[in-house]
């Protein structure tokens, strides 16, 4: 167990971060799980743009790294361009 105040501290702030992290996290997985399941191209169109600019924002705040927040925007723009109109 920590012994020192301001590791007490760092403990707490981690908790705090990890939890908020994993909730915009889990969120976004969720709406990228949403848009996959999409069949209506401009309807996934407009879903496309709410969810490139989660995973900008998570990316940008480091709750994921900026790499997976591309790739995944990348998947899924080509996803959404392949389907019918």
């Amino acid at each position: 167990m920590a012994n020192h105040d301001s590791s007490k501290k760092r403990i707490r702030q981690t908790k705090t971060r990890r939890e908020h992290n994993r909730y915009y996290a889990k969120t976004a997985r969720n709406a990228v799980r949403g848009l996959r399941k999409m069949t209506n191209k401009a309807e996934a169109a407009a879903r496309l743009v709410v969810v490139t600019a989660m995973l900008d924002r998570l990316a940008s705040k480091k709750a994921i790294s900026k790499n997976k927040a591309s790739n995944l925007k990348s998947k899924l723009a080509r996803y959404v361009n392949s389907l019918a109109a």
